[in-house]
């Protein structure tokens, strides 16, 4: 490795991520590509198996094959592994595989798990990856216990099967992955209260993010103790999960293509799944493409915001939305500082919530006026897909398989784009930081 090339990624551990990340991804292509991956015939293309490969190590849901039906089991299982670890974070993943192999945990891999897991010091990154992959694993392994005897004696897949396939759901249910081994993803589970309920419970969990994950296992019956980010997280979650479930249902009720033949009961258990799932789940128990404009435009917008930080999900995340909404609201009674829980938010983390808004609305507005112009689909099923892709959530209108190999590998650069992070991902292409080292008069624009 050429030495400048060396010192730029230690003197960032953003650079360091992103080139572990398409490393990982690069890697999870080829072995896709050998013949042991895929099912008997002609194999898939390098566009197919970096887009597949690329949407479970994002942990998006998208998907240009049948995972389990152009898949063999080898190549499943190598999905479901590069969902686990684009979950847990790759950093988090490769200091594990560090100390298991060379028993080191360097510096330089304590501040990349830093940065990825939100840690605030970084005595705190060796415990906290044990945390991390605990509290993954037993979450997947209460999952599949859950799982795979419904299957087995509810919907009469064989026992086998049934094992295969729960372990398989939950890896991606919990890391918000929405990969199914299914071409029509859970709709054969459609109505059913034990297999969706606890998938979206997983699903929530995953997204809610680790450093608030973590807190609620410490800190669940006293909310004083919880710090600000979890009460901005836990409270936003909360609030649109409500309006997510009521708009979903409500609109969906009477359409004669999703929830509009279903019985009451059946409406209420799907319509509460799919105001879930766009918060970066990705599962899906109705034809999405069919659902009214009015809906996907909800759902659209819910998946922009995403979850929680530092987690599985994706989006602008939920605390970035409370700022913003926070500071709006401070600016409409003219309060000159913003104020929320007894506390006052630094300018530094407004400038980041409103540069991360920017940048995400910025890519979301060019690739989705890019795919219009090299795709004849219509604006509604565009910008779903996009928006699915940059908030790495994995609904579709149904159309991802149906784009030019062009469009798919630009939906490989939003997943990878979304999934580490705007922010990030434009910092660990920044050469470096530059510091003014002064400041010019204040002066004021008309706004407005």
């Amino acid at each position: 490795m050429p030495d400048d090339l060396r010192r730029a990624l230690a003197s960032s551990p953003a650079r360091l991520f992103v080139v572990l990340f398409v490393v990982v991804d690069l890697a999870g292509a080829a072995v896709l590509l050998l013949p042991a991956a895929h099912a008997e015939g002609d194999g898939l293309t390098f566009v197919e198996a970096l887009f597949t490969s690329t949407t479970a190590l994002a942990v998006c849901g998208l998907s240009v094959i049948g995972i389990g039906s152009e898949l063999t089991v080898f190549g499943e299982i190598v999905v479901a592994v590069l969902i686990q670890i684009g979950g847990i974070g790759i950093m988090t993943a490769a200091s594990v595989l560090g100390v298991v192999v060379i028993h080191r945990f360097g510096l330089r891999m304590q501040l990349g798990v830093q940065a990825e897991t939100r840690s605030l010091r970084v005595g705190d990154v060796r415990g906290i990856v044990g945390r991390v992959v605990r509290a993954s694993l037993v979450c997947e392994a209460v999952l599949a216990l859950i799982l795979v005897p419904r299957m087995w004696l509810g919907h009469g897949i064989d026992p086998l099967e049934a094992l295969y396939s729960g372990l398989f759901h939950a890896v991606s249910a919990f890391n918000n992955a929405g990969l199914s081994l299914y071409d029509q993803s859970m709709t054969r589970f459609s109505g059913d209260p034990v297999i969706l309920l606890p998938v979206a419970l997983a699903t929530i969990l995953g997204g809610l993010g680790f450093p608030v994950l973590l807190e609620l296992a410490r800190h669940l019956p006293r909310p004083r103790a919880w710090t600000l980010h979890t009460k901005l997280t836990v409270t936003t979650t909360l609030l649109l999960f409500v309006a997510g479930i009521v708009a979903v249902t409500a609109l969906e009720w009477g359409n004669p293509a999703t929830l509009g033949p279903m019985t009451a009961w059946e409406k209420l258990a799907n319509g509460a799944f799919h105001g879930i799932m766009p918060r970066s789940g990705g599962f899906n128990t109705l034809d999405v493409g069919a659902m009214d404009q009015s809906t996907l435009l909800v759902t659209v917008m819910l998946m922009f915001v995403g979850n929680g930080s530092a987690g599985t999900a994706g989006g602008i995340k939920v605390a970035t939305l409370a700022v913003i909404f926070l500071v709006v609201w401070a600016e409409i009674r003219g309060h000159p500082s913003v104020h929320v829980f007894g506390r006052r938010l630094s300018r530094g983390v407004i400038r980041q919530s409103l540069s991360l808004l920017f940048l995400s609305m910025t890519v979301v507005v060019a690739s989705t006026v890019a795919l219009l112009v090299a795709t004849e689909f219509r604006l509604d099923r565009v910008l779903f897909e996009v928006v699915s892709a940059s908030g790495v959530v994995g609904l579709s209108a149904g159309i991802t398989a149906d784009l030019p190999s062009a469009a798919q590998l630009w939906l490989v650069v939003l997943m990878l784009a979304g999934r580490i992070g705007p922010i990030t991902f434009a910092s660990a292409l920044a050469l470096r930081e530059h510091t003014r080292r002064y400041d010019l008069p204040e002066s004021r624009p008309i706004i407005g």
